[in-house]
């Protein structure tokens, strides 16, 4: 054997030896073996970072936020005057009306005395009452009828003749229908919504369901003897998310507005329960008076944050719960 071919092995051998002492044996450890095939992935939380990564949608949604717990502390707070007390002026003992606003009162007085600031909240409070109720009303009721609806085949003709019926009955005559029959009141209002509330819930949510009910991981589970009430809740729900909440989102703005159409036609709220929409039509009033004017606008900044923000919020919301927008 050559020189060179004696200094080539012996080079070779070298980088052997050096190569294994780049490595060595691991030993095995049964803990981390489990623990390497867990993730910490969380579908909700995948989706609060999506959302609050929207400057907007977080803008807003502490704007709500804070406007939603102002709205009912407001009362407890200190100097803080009732929404349905007439002041008189101290002097004349006759109403303070249309007060312009002033550092005792800070949104005026409307035209019998009673101080705006007050009856804003007040008005505020019952809207998003009668919304939330409704609300919540239309979510449980919707999306539990158009699940049914959708994937229980024998219930899709008598469900789908129930809502053909109501659907087909205009939903302003049927407001003006309850509210003129029943006496005028909260429940009255609440009632008289959610009559047809559910309606448009229920209509999407068996439309979805329909696409994704003959899917292979539905069948299978269905083969496996799994109860329909857990395929529905486990498996097709789930996949809902984003429509159901912009839905339940969009449908506060809607039934504050279905408040203030129903006073605006004078089969709304009595008078001396004060709504959002009780201070719409008494400021619409005022809309010629230009030192008046204040007594609209200040209600009508209310439901337009409101209206707005649940609005944003809930598209912003349904985006972020897309799966397709987060892994």
């Amino acid at each position: 054997m050559g020189k060179g071919a004696v200094n080539k092995l012996r080079n070779s051998i070298e980088d052997n030896l050096k190569e294994d002492e780049l490595f060595e044996f691991a030993e095995f450890d049964e803990e981390e073996a489990k623990r390497g095939g867990y993730s910490n992935y969380s579908y909700w939380r995948s989706t609060w970072k999506v959302f609050i990564s929207n400057r907007l949608a977080a803008f807003l949604l502490i704007l709500i936020a804070a406007l939603l717990l102002f709205t009912f502390i407001q009362p407890q707070l200190p100097n803080q005057k009732s929404p349905t007390k007439i002041h008189n002026h101290p002097e004349t003992n006759l109403p303070l009306k249309n007060v312009k606003p002033n550092e005792e009162f800070w949104f005026g007085t409307n035209s019998i005395g009673q101080d705006l600031w007050a009856r804003v909240w007040s008005g505020t409070r019952t809207s998003l009452l009668i919304a939330i109720i409704v609300g919540c009303w239309e979510a449980v009721v919707g999306i539990t009828i158009g699940a049914l609806w959708g994937y229980v085949r024998w219930l899709d003709r008598p469900i789908t003749e129930i809502y053909n019926i109501i659907n087909n009955i205009p939903k302003t005559i049927v407001l003006i229908l309850m509210t003129y029959i029943l006496k005028p009141s909260m429940f009255t209002m609440i009632f008289a919504i959610c009559l047809t509330s559910w309606i448009d819930m229920a209509r999407f949510v068996r439309n979805l369901t329909i696409i994704i009910r003959d899917r292979e991981y539905n069948l299978a589970s269905k083969c496996l003897g799994t109860p329909t009430r857990r395929i529905i809740t486990k498996n097709l729900l789930p996949y809902l998310v984003s429509v159901i909440m912009l839905t339940i989102a969009l449908s506060i703005p809607s039934t504050i507005g279905y408040e203030v159409f129903l006073t605006y036609i004078g089969l709304g709220l009595p008078v001396s329960t004060p709504s959002l929409g009780n201070l719409i039509n008494e400021g619409r009033l005022l809309i010629l008076n230009p030192s008046q004017r204040y007594q609209l606008i200040f209600p009508a900044i209310v439901i337009s944050i409101i209206t707005i923000s649940f609005y944003i919020l809930g598209n912003v919301f349904s985006d972020a719960a897309d799966p397709k927008n987060h892994v």
